[in-house]
C-alpha cells in the first residue's frame, strides 16, 4: 500500500479496484490521504525501473547473448567472437600473485594511485618503450583498462558536453559517456578498401561544448593504427582548442610494424591535456585479473587519488604485484601474444579470401582481429546467425560496433593455429 499525501485542493479520485470505485482515506487537517495498492510482479520492478536516472534506464545492453544462447544449444561451436585470447596467464605472473598472498599482502593499499613497486615498474616501463621520461605521479593504477577510461571521463565530461569518438568502437566506449551524461558523438573512420581517418572532419565535428576527443589506436574492431603525423595533428588540435585527448592505448603492444603502436605519449608534454587508457589483459594474457593503467598529467594526479578512493578504493595488492611480474618479466610473452595473432590473421586472411563474396580490408596493423564483409550483406546478424548455424562458428556481428560498421564481421584470431585452422576450415566448407 502506498499512500501519498495531497492538498484537499489538489485532491482527486483514483479508482481502486476492478470496480472503479474512488477510494479515499482520511488524513491530517488540510491534507487527504490518497492510497492504492502498488503494481504486482513484473510492474512493480517497472515502478522501481522508472525511478532511476534517465542515462541508466537507457543503457544498451544488446552483445552477442542472443547467439551464445543458440551456440550452447548446438554445441562444439568455436567461439571467436570476445575479445580474449585462449591462453592462460603464465605461472610466473600467477607465482607473484601467490607470494604476495603468502607475505600477507591482503590489505588495502594505502596509495589509492598504485603500490609502490608497480608505480616504479610502469614508470619505467613506459620511459623505456615511449622513449621520454614519465614520472611515478603521471600514473594511476585502476582494476582494469575500463575503470581506467571510466576514471578519465569522470575527470572531463558534464552533463551538456560531448566527446568526440572514432567509430567504428568498442560499445562500451558510447555507452560510458552516456552512462556519465555526456552526448555519445561517433565520427567514422572512412573505408575505401582500407580504414583511414580524415582529420579535417574529424576536428569540424568537434564544437564549444566538445570536452575531448576519444580514439582506440590499435584499434578495436578494425586494427586501424593512428600514424605519428596523425598523433601529432591531434596534439597540435588540442594545444589550440583545449579539448583533450583520450588515447586507448591497450593494443599498443599488439602491433605488427614495430615494438610498440604510435603514442600520444610519445610526443605530450607532462602539462599536455591528454590521457592514455591501458591495461594488462591483452599483451600479457590477463583479462580475468582486472588491472589497467592510465597515464595523465601530474597537475591531475591528486584528483585522480580522490577519484579512486570513492570510485573503487584501489586495486587489490596481489593482483598489482602479478602486474609487476608481466611488466618487469614479460616482454617474451609479449612476443609470444603476438606472434599468435600475426599466425592467427594470416591464416584467417589467407583463408576467408577463398570464399566468394568476402570483402577483407587491408591486413591490420594491430590488434588481435578480422574484421571483415560480404558482398549483399548490409546487416552482419543474418550472416553470423548463418556462419553459426552452418559452420558452427561464433563471431561478433558489426552492429555492435557502431552504424559504420553494421555489414562487418568480427573475429578474434588469437587463439592456437589449430583452433582457428578448424574454425576457417569450417567456414570455408560451409559458405562454399
Amino acid at each position: 500500500m502506498l499512500w501519498i499525501s495531497i492538498p484537499k485542493s489538489m485532491a482527486i479520485a483514483v479508482p481502486d479496484g476492478p470496480a472503479g470505485h474512488p477510494s479515499w482515506c482520511s488524513g491530517w487537517e488540510g491534507f487527504q490521504s490518497l492510497s492504492f495498492m502498488l503494481p504486482q510482479s513484473s510492474s512493480s520492478a517497472r515502478y522501481a525501473f522508472d525511478g532511476v536516472r534517465a542515462q541508466i534506464r537507457d543503457l544498451h545492453t544488446e552483445n552477442i547473448a542472443n547467439l551464445a544462447v543458440r551456440a550452447r544449444e548446438l554445441g562444439d561451436v568455436i567461439a571467436l567472437w570476445y575479445g580474449e585470447g585462449d591462453m592462460v596467464t603464465p605461472a610466473f605472473i600467477r607465482d607473484a600473485a601467490k607470494a604476495a598472498f603468502d607475505e600477507g599482502l591482503t590489505f588495502y593499499v594505502p596509495d589509492m594511485r598504485g603500490h609502490g613497486p608497480l608505480n616504479e615498474a610502469l614508470s619505467e616501463y613506459q620511459t623505456r618503450i615511449h622513449g621520454r621520461p614519465i614520472p611515478i605521479a603521471r600514473t594511476t593504477v585502476t582494476p582494469g583498462g575500463m575503470q581506467a577510461l571510466y576514471l578519465a571521463l569522470e575527470l572531463l565530461v558534464d552533463t551538456g558536453t560531448n566527446v568526440v569518438y572514432v567509430a567504428p568502437q568498442w560499445p562500451n566506449i558510447h555507452n560510458a559517456i552516456h552512462l556519465i551524461g555526456g552526448e555519445p558523438r561517433p565520427f567514422s573512420l572512412d573505408f575505401r578498401g582500407d580504414w583511414h581517418l580524415d582529420l579535417d572532419r574529424l576536428f569540424a565535428t568537434c564544437d564549444a561544448r566538445t570536452r575531448a576527443i576519444f580514439l582506440s589506436t590499435p584499434s578495436n574492431p578494425t586494427g586501424w593504427t593512428a600514424s605519428a603525423e596523425e598523433m601529432q595533428a591531434l596534439l597540435d588540435f588540442s594545444r589550440r582548442t583545449g579539448i583533450w585527448i583520450i588515447s586507448d592505448e591497450v593494443y599498443g603492444r599488439l602491433y605488427f610494424d614495430g615494438d610498440v603502436a604510435p603514442s600520444i605519449l610519445q610526443i605530450a608534454e607532462d602539462g599536455d591535456r591528454v590521457l592514455s587508457v591501458n591495461s594488462f589483459s591483452k599483451a600479457w594474457a590477463m583479462t580475468g585479473w582486472r588491472i589497467g593503467w592510465l597515464t595523465h598529467p601530474s597537475g591531475v594526479a591528486d584528483q585522480l587519488g580522490a577519484m579512486t578512493q570513492y570510485v573503487n578504493s584501489g586495486t587489490s595488492a596481489p593482483i598489482q604485484a602479478g602486474a609487476v611480474a608481466a611488466i618487469r618479466q614479460g616482454e617474451p610473452l609479449v612476443e609470444e601474444i603476438r606472434q599468435r595473432i600475426r599466425t592467427g590473421l594470416d591464416l584467417a586472411y589467407f583463408r576467408l579470401a577463398q570464399i566468394p563474396g568476402i570483402i577483407l580490408p587491408a591486413k591490420p596493423r594491430g590488434g588481435m582481429y578480422a574484421f571483415f564483409a560480404m558482398e549483399g550483406e548490409s546487416d552482419a546478424r543474418r550472416a553470423c546467425a548463418r556462419i553459426l548455424e552452418t559452420a558452427r562458428v561464433g563471431l561478433a556481428p558489426g552492429h555492435l560496433f557502431g552504424s559504420s560498421a553494421t555489414a562487418f564481421l568480427r573475429m578474434c584470431v588469437c587463439r592456437e593455429r589449430d583452433q582457428i585452422a578448424t574454425a576457417l576450415d569450417r567456414m570455408v566448407a560451409a559458405m562454399n
